[in-house]
Order: structure tokens, then sequence, then C-alpha cells
């Protein structure tokens, strides 16, 4: 195991679902290894989005940065630039606000970084019955890998030396991201200008942001075993550009494709101005 850890910013997405924020927040503050900041890219949700995090702030073991848009639909590519744009940290760990991590799910994270590559992760998904009762109780619940109401129940199953072997072969020629279970080095997201904010409604993004990398040469290592998430049920919105955003995406890996035009260089010079 290393000595040393980088440092890491958590990115947190979110969009008018602060009971299911309230337990990822939850999770994030008993971590085995807590994060440097957390930092929430909101797609513009409520105020009472809002309010919750203030109140986390409040008294939450590290800082909470919290970076709103104007909600224009559904805009998650965006959202992770600016949040990225806005971490203070050499390592970004990416999760959504709809996800309840393993206590060691950033443990595992940085026991697996190493320069050159990025991770991917998989998720454990609640049923709607267990994750609208963890929901309605507004208390972390103690989940694991007997634990009634879960779906693909085998990636609740937690085995490091499995998953050390695992990491560099499972899925190995298959092109895939996953946003709420991923991390990567700053500077490699820089690289190749993050996400493309071409992608606008659900579908594709994480796909293309994952054969960017690739195509940049950065490696992917898979966190099977490891890096375990327990994604809150939800029904499937803004799907009416999964089509077009599928289409600009295999047109992007049949070409290659390393940087994207529309991406964090924007925000990253909005900030150095500011500073």
């Amino acid at each position: 195991m290393k000595n040393k850890y980088p440092k890491v910013s958590l990115v947190v997405t979110t969009y008018n679902r602060p009971e299911a924020l309230n337990l990822c927040l939850q999770s994030i503050a008993i971590q085995s290894i807590l994060p440097d900041e957390v930092v929430i890219g909101d797609d513009g949700s409520r105020d009472e989005t809002r309010e919750l995090i203030r109140s986390f702030q409040e008294h939450f073991p590290v800082p909470i940065i919290h970076v709103w848009q104007e909600d224009k639909g559904f805009r998650a590519a965006m959202s992770r630039n600016r949040a990225v744009a806005a971490s203070r940290y050499e390592y970004i760990i990416g999760i959504d606000g709809d996800a309840i991590l393993h206590r060691d799910f950033i443990a595992d994270h940085l026991y697996f970084s190493e320069k050159g590559y990025f991770l991917k992760g998989g998720r454990v998904n609640l049923n709607k019955t267990l994750a609208d009762r963890c929901c309605k109780e507004g208390k972390l619940p103690h989940i694991h890998f007997f634990s009634k109401g879960l779906l693909r129940r085998i990636n609740a199953f937690r085995c490091l030396p499995l998953s050390r072997y695992l990491a560099p072969r499972y899925k190995r020629n298959r092109i895939e991201g996953l946003g709420c279970n991923m991390s990567f080095w700053r500077d490699d997201y820089i690289k190749i200008n993050g996400y493309d904010e071409f992608f606008e409604g659900w579908g594709g993004e994480d796909y293309d942001f994952a054969a960017r990398m690739i195509n940049s040469g950065v490696k992917r290592l898979y966190l099977k075993f490891s890096g375990i998430v327990y994604h809150l049920w939800h029904t499937d919105l803004f799907m009416q550009n999964k089509e077009k955003n599928f289409a600009y995406y295999y047109d992007k890996r049949d070409k290659k494709a390393v940087w994207c035009e529309n991406g964090i260089n924007q925000y990253l010079k909005s900030i150095e101005s500011a500073g």
C-alpha cells in the first residue's frame, strides 16, 4: 500500500433531489479517508438543495464548495466541468448526489490511483422500496452485501486482493465510463478539455469522456469488488436527446478524438482572470 496519497477533490453532481444528497453527504462525512474538499456541481436545483448544503457546510469535516448553474435542462457535462474548474486538488473522484458511498469508497480509489490511469467503478442499485425508505427516514442506512432490496448485488462484495487482480483485466477491451463512480488526475482531465458540453440530456457523455481519455494515452483500471457505491433508485428522465447524443459519440469515437471544443477551458480562463 502507498505511503502517501494525492490530495483529492470529491466532485458530486446533483439536481433537485435533496433527500438523496442528504444521504450522500452523510456517507461522505464518515469515510475512512476523507476527501480534502467536496465540490457540489449543481445543475440548477431549487432553494431546498441550497439550504441543505448550507446546513452541512456549518459542521462538515472538510470544506464544501457549491457550484450552481441555471436550470436549462439536463447539463451534467457542464456541471462537472464547472465543478472540476472550481476544485483545488490534483486528484478528482466523481460521484452523483444520489449515491450512498461505502465507508472505504475514497480509500479504495486512492489505493488504486496511479499516474497514467483513470479509474472506473460500478454501482449497486437499490430497488424503489428500499430507496424510498432510506430517503424518507433521512438517516444513513447500514447497507451491506446481504441487505434486502439490492440489485446487482455482486457489486456490493468488497475484496481488495481480487480487485487488484481484476483492475487491469476486467472488461479491458470495452470503452466505457460512469460519472457516478470514476476518478482521474485533474491534469489529465484538463488535457482533453474535460466533458464535452455538446451533450445535453441523458446519454453518451461518460462514454465520450472515457474514450477521449484513452485516446490521449491514459489507461483505464476497472474497480470490481472495490470502490462501492449504492445508487438510489429513480425513474429514467431527460432521455429526449439519447439518439442524437450517441450518434455524436460514435462519430467522435471513430475519429479517435481527444480534445473537445466546448469544455472546461472556458471556466478555467474565468477563474484565472478572477484570481
